[in-house]
């Protein structure tokens, strides 16, 4: 009978981390220590940001779906290098930049790769259209500078500060540009993103505050 190994997620984990990423995560994690496999949690961040990246260029030749899907094959493995750092006990200051600076990267290449496709292969180029993107875009660093300056500034992660949850947190944005590009409605996927952040980042802004005063 092989040995339960208690693996572990993170309080701050999103609703799709939590119930859906970690599902395969854990399991991956699980394979890597019981094979010894010699991977560091460092080089699992390196391997999903190189993963990510390969977006770009399925997107720029026409394959929404393929490119949609190593996106959340991306978000997946980006649980793994936490779950090992945590479990060997490797957690560190700089294995944290350094997975949410690639994480940083690895979004702004995923929007782009569907701001890229939509405009080469359906010419959606109006001003609307080209506001949509930037707002998706600002949107998602938006949400990820909130949560540093909180951490920074306050101590705290905003998940911890008022009622509202991590609505908008990566797994979310990621998953729900993984939805729209396998169903087609990228486009919607983007105007949602853009939504939800800017919801998220607005009220969650306005709890702290209130709280603070």
């Amino acid at each position: 009978m092989q040995e339960k190994l208690e693996l572990k997620g993170k309080n701050t984990d999103g609703v799709v981390s939590r119930y859906i990423n970690r599902r395969i995560s854990m399991k991956i994690s699980a394979f890597i220590i019981r094979h010894k496999i010699p991977i560091t949690p460092n080089m699992m961040s390196i391997i999903s940001t190189i993963i990510g990246f390969t977006s770009l260029p399925l997107f720029i030749l026409g394959n929404p779906i393929l490119a949609g899907i190593i996106v959340q094959t991306s978000s997946i493995l980006d649980g793994v290098d936490g779950e090992l750092a945590r479990y060997y006990g490797l957690t560190s200051k700089f294995g944290s930049f350094l997975d949410s600076i690639l994480d940083r990267l690895v979004n702004i290449i995923a929007l782009l790769g569907a701001i890229l496709y939509l405009t080469l292969f359906h010419g959606l180029s109006t001003v609307l259209h080209i506001l949509v993107y930037v707002l998706a875009i600002a949107g998602d660093l938006m949400v990820s500078y909130l949560h540093a300056r909180a951490l920074l500034d306050l101590g705290k992660h905003p998940v911890f500060i008022g009622k509202l949850p991590s609505i908008a947190s990566r797994d979310v944005r990621l998953f729900i540009l993984f939805i729209g590009c396998i169903s087609g409605f990228i486009f919607e996927s983007l105007l949602a993103i853009a939504i939800l952040s800017f919801f998220y980042v607005i009220s969650k802004f306005t709890e702290i505050s209130l709280s603070r005063l």
